[in-house]
């Protein structure tokens, strides 16, 4: 969908509010996302879905859980219902349903393949906040009384290094040479071996946010706060730390950051002894995921293919 086209949708679905306003376009990837106002008048962010990407019960499921993390004493965005009193909205003209949700304050942590712009001290101080923030998170979600019906994906081992992974088969990405599938495929027997291990010694899996990347993690002060559950599934919470740290592997500092994540998840949450190796291999994990999610979504000679395949060779050839 092209911007113009998100804009134009985005106002037919605010009339589901009750609400004259021209949404601000945020971002136009996996959904349309827009600032624009609440019933209220306060500020609040629209969401166009992508259609295919998650089920309507998927994302009433996200909606709900979003409500039982701020009953619990988190802060995160909620959904505002619609004059009719849903929280889902049909855009026939887009072929999308839509939510409209509070606003979260403050900036986010950072952007993808930008250097983080704070001080060491500083990153290391919101890293160990986002660490924190991440354990609270797993402990509402193990204490929420899941509703009948409730739906999120499975983000297994068979999902992740399987036959056929639910990111793509990043072995498959086109950009890689025939010796960095080699490579790749190598990660992938060790990596399999490893999480199998980890699970079958009592591994912790539950509803994870999946998505906890820079731009997902607003600062405000000393705070952070998450946004932007749509990417939320049952996974192994050590994959939740790995995603963070997967836009820092080439920080000069990664070490320490990784170091003050697992601090601040310590500081609410109990953690295995082997901690700083599962994070790492969890890290390369989400790099090749990543290798693969992108297949679908660019031209095989699209340049952004190959920084992506990049990434997930450094993080092999560093971890192996």
């Amino acid at each position: 969908m092209k911007n113009q086209e998100a804009c134009d949708f985005a106002k037919v679905a605010m009339a589901h509010w009750g609400v004259k306003d021209t949404p601000r376009l945020i971002k136009n990837r996996e959904n349309a996302v827009f600032e624009t106002v609440a019933p209220d008048g306060t500020r609040a962010a629209l969401r166009l879905h992508r259609p295919g990407y998650q089920s309507d019960d998927s994302i009433r499921s996200e909606l709900w859980w979003a409500e039982a993390l701020v009953a619990s004493g988190m802060e995160v965005p909620i959904p505002i219902r619609t004059v009719s009193g849903d929280v889902l909205a049909s855009i026939s003209q887009a072929g999308r349903v839509a939510s409209l949700v509070t606003w979260c304050p403050g900036t986010p942590l950072g952007q993808g393949d930008v250097p983080l712009a704070e001080s060491q001290d500083r990153q290391e101080a919101l890293h160990t906040a986002l660490g924190a923030e991440l354990a609270r998170l797993h402990m509402a979600s193990d204490i929420a009384d899941l509703p009948k019906g409730f739906v999120r994906p499975v983000l297994d081992i068979e999902a992740l290094l399987g036959d056929n992974p639910a990111w793509g088969c990043f072995w498959e990405n086109p950009a890689l040479t025939v010796p960095e599938v080699d490579l790749l495929q190598a990660a992938r027997k060790k990596l399999r071996s490893e999480i199998r291990n980890h699970a079958d010694t009592g591994g912790d899996f539950g509803l994870i946010h999946a998505d906890a990347l820079r731009e997902n993690v607003m600062v405000d002060g000393d705070r952070v706060r998450l946004i932007d559950f749509d990417d939320g599934v049952f996974g192994f919470r050590f994959y939740e730390l790995g995603v963070a740290m997967s836009q820092n592997w080439d920080q000069p500092n990664r070490v320490e950051l990784a170091v003050a994540l697992l601090k601040g998840y310590r500081s609410q949450r109990s953690m295995p002894g082997n901690a700083e190796a599962l994070i790492e291999a969890f890290t390369v994990m989400r790099g090749l995921a990543s290798c693969g999610w992108v297949i679908d979504r660019y031209a095989p000679e699209d340049p952004i293919m190959r920084s992506y395949a990049v990434r997930a060779i450094e993080l092999v050839r560093r971890w192996l």
